[in-house]
């Protein structure tokens, strides 16, 4: 009758009970799927403009899928390179990002809107290097300084030069968007590794004192900060970029107009494969496949915040949370500024928008993350062995010792 139930080997088991711990299940699924749904997407709003400048139709979907598979690569190594280890070279890297960002100011082409921004053609961007480094740099600085954090002159001085200054090499290229992301990371974490409120109330300030004088200076952030003022208070008075998403959103309705069949980043959405997909997605699936994104970061955060809580040290908890709230609030900048919620940026939207720098380093940090949640299960399911071999030797002790000896016959005589 039960011919057909097939039992698993030992080795079987072994091989799956390995894979639960090596990866966190849900973080990898959420990862997945949004990095398929970019491909898709990709395509969807690429194919045509890649055709007008004599490419393949498949010319930029395949080169996010060599990205992917690099940054798939990366994060794959980094899950099983204990993050402690991280402070042998943490310190060279960050140097070594200075560098980069130091190079694109010296031989960074410029872009059609006067920026610099990558090296090698733009294929390599620093700025988005630095928000992960960032995070990684100050997790550990912070985490060695974690009993004198909060000295002014130990902590927060030195915390705010070393933000102060990867974010101004950011703000020269310009790229405000990026800089003010570093400054807010920073910030976040100074946060997370228990500043005093008044030091972060200061920092606040500062920063507010700072974003003023860049919105005076600089004409560009000028112009956006006086489009985004004037779209609250009219949309019809919005920025051109904003209107063609606003555009595209209510075209795509409830259910969207279908995949492919978007007609808003064919005849006016600026920039489609990257800062504006979300709202080519929208216009494809409706509202109804903009909240599955939305919901989908929102499991994303949800599951890197809990990987953080259970981390088994300070180092892992600030490295967890610092690169869930990295990606969040790139996915929150890059869906907000689309419908006018937030003065015009240029942030990528994580695993979906198109671009190689993005994409890989957002694996590589995505890699970090399954490290620590690696970790804090091998821990544990180390702890549940050791406590299940004590008893099971236990109960083969008490075992031998009731076991009955045989009663030899001639004893009796």
């Amino acid at each position: 009758m039960n011919a057909n139930v097939v039992t698993p080997t030992p080795r079987a088991r072994t091989r799956k009970l390995a894979f639960r711990e090596n990866f966190d299940l849900p973080l990898l699924l959420v990862v997945l799927t949004l990095f398929i749904i970019g491909l898709l997407m990709v395509y969807s709003a690429s194919w045509q403009f890649a055709r007008q400048q004599g490419y393949s139709e498949y010319n930029t979907v395949l080169r996010q899928f060599i990205y992917g598979v690099l940054g798939i690569g990366a994060a794959i190594f980094l899950t099983f390179y204990d993050y402690h280890k991280f402070s042998r070279w943490v310190v060279p890297a960050m140097l070594a990002t200075i560098v980069l960002l130091v190079g694109v100011l010296l031989f960074g082409q410029e872009t059609q809107y006067g920026a610099k921004r990558g090296l090698f053609a733009g294929s390599i961007q620093p700025s988005e290097l630095a928000k992960l480094m960032i995070v990684v740099y100050l997790s550990f600085w912070l985490y060695s300084k974690r009993e004198t954090i909060n000295q002014w002159s130990l902590g927060l001085i030195p915390l705010m030069a070393i933000v102060g200054f990867t974010a101004g090499l950011i703000l020269a290229q310009p790229d405000v968007s990026a800089a003010a992301t570093v400054i807010v990371l920073g910030a976040v974490l100074f946060f997370i590794a228990g500043g005093k409120l008044r030091q972060i109330l200061l920092v606040v300030v500062v920063t507010a004192i700072l974003g003023v004088l860049v919105v005076l200076i600089n004409n560009n952030a000028s112009t956006r900060l006086k489009d985004y003022w004037s779209g609250l208070q009219n949309p019809e008075q919005a920025s051109d970029h904003v209107k063609w998403s606003l555009e595209a959103i209510i075209n795509g309705g409830l259910f969207g107009v279908g995949i492919g069949r978007s007609t808003t980043k064919f005849i006016g959405l600026p920039v489609a494969p990257t800062d504006s997909i979300f709202a080519v997605i929208a216009e494809e699936t409706g509202l109804l496949g903009a909240f599955a994104i939305l919901a989908l970061y929102a499991a994303f955060l949800w599951r890197g915040l809990t990987i953080g809580s259970r981390a088994k040290d300070d180092l892992g908890k600030w490295l967890a949370n610092g690169i869930t709230l990295w990606i969040t609030i790139e996915a929150v900048i890059n869906t907000g500024v689309l419908v006018n919620l937030l003065p015009f940026a240029g942030n990528a939207l994580p695993l979906i928008s198109s671009g190689g720098s993005s994409l890989v380093t957002t694996f590589a940090a995505i890699g970090i993350l399954m490290n620590i949640a690696r970790n804090s299960k091998l821990e544990v399911v180390a702890s549940e062995r050791s406590t299940s071999h004590a008893v099971v030797n236990l109960r083969r002790g008490d075992r031998r010792r009731s076991v009955s000896r045989p009663v030899d016959p001639s004893s009796d005589r």
